[in-house]
């Protein structure tokens, strides 16, 4: 019966050097949403109608951290159409969830394929997938695995997950890998308004503007765990005001030559923009951590992001006002 099925793709466990090449442009931020499987079923080593269904997303590092795991042991792997996001991410945002599952076995024709009537899916898939809804559409029994992806041969040979299987971490290694994207995707803006600010008030705010934004992307995720308060925008103003602070000090002291106004409007510049646009940036960070939650961060958002709005377009005026009066006087 399975040699029948036509359109059940063969993967291997092996990772190539393009594989790998993919990752790191992954990683840094490159064509972020080019990094695609096809969705479908895939067959991995020789399995049989008695073996292991493995559900994924269509992300290409998510099916690879999956299938190299999956080394010396047959399966059918489902890839679900997840526009090219993780199984996290795409779980909150509902594209790996009950409807695109149920769809996906429907299309492959699943229950000809497998005798039994389970599927795995990856533990960070749950909050998008409704088990009892799977299992009253198509007849199959969802089972959640671990964590990590590494640990399936562990959850395989026990038939079940440990403790520490279930546990999601977010150590600074994690917190780390996750850098290189964000500076990526603000490499455009830092330039664009550095320059800007380069040629029409100094170096000094340039430099400032620029720190704002590597605070965001860079120190705030190292220093997370450890930045008081318990959400992200006030984090985020925390860290922005004490690079604001240092910026508003070395302004007054390098400038001191200029007039009171002028020092007055470019502080008041740096004091109000930069803790704004930190604070932007960190809230922006929820999406990518285990510290939150969806219904916290629209909380957060509702209640943050109009100070950050109204403390920036502050700041704009302010900088308009220290152009106009540097070229009036």
């Amino acid at each position: 019966m399975i040699g029948k099925i036509e359109y059940i793709q063969n993967v291997t466990s092996e990772l190539t050097f393009s594989n790998y090449l993919d990752h790191f442009i992954a990683r840094i931020g490159i064509k972020r949403d080019k990094h695609l499987v096809p969705p479908g079923l895939y067959k991995i080593g020789n399995p049989s109608s008695d073996s292991n269904v493995f559900v994924t997303a269509n992300y290409t590092l998510s099916f690879d951290a999956l299938r190299s795991s999956l080394k010396g042991i047959d399966g059918y792997i489902l890839v679900l159409d997840t526009k090219g996001i993780n199984v996290w991410c795409a779980a909150g945002k509902g594209t790996f969830g009950t409807d695109e599952l149920v769809k996906k076995i429907k299309e492959s024709e699943l229950e000809k394929i497998v005798d039994h009537r389970k599927i795995i899916l990856p533990q960070l898939g749950g909050p998008g997938v409704a088990a009892h809804e799977v299992k009253n559409q198509t007849g199959f029994r969802v089972l959640y695995g671990p964590v990590l992806a590494k640990d399936l041969p562990e959850y395989l040979k026990n038939n079940k997950a440990t403790p520490e299987m279930r546990s999601v971490n977010f150590r600074l290694k994690d917190r780390l890998i996750l850098i290189p994207v964000e500076i990526v995707g603000m490499l455009l803006p830092l330039i664009l308004i550095g320059t800007i600010l380069y040629f029409t008030l100094g170096i000094l705010p340039s430099l400032a503007f620029s720190s704002s934004i590597l605070a965001g992307v860079v120190l705030f995720p190292i220093l997370l765990p450890w930045l008081p308060t318990p959400n992200f925008s006030t984090k985020g103003f925390i860290l922005g005001g004490i690079v604001a602070i240092i910026f508003g000090i070395l302004n007054i002291v390098i400038n001191n030559y200029s007039s009171l106004v002028f020092l007055t409007l470019t502080t008041l510049v740096v004091l109000l923009v930069i803790p704004s646009v930190t604070a932007f940036l960190s809230l922006n960070f929820t999406g990518a951590t285990t510290f939150t939650s969806k219904s916290g961060v629209k909380k957060e958002i509702y209640t943050f992001f109009p100070k950050m709005v109204w403390m920036f377009a502050g700041g704009i005026i302010f900088f308009i006002g220290s152009i106009l009066y540097k070229i009036l006087i």
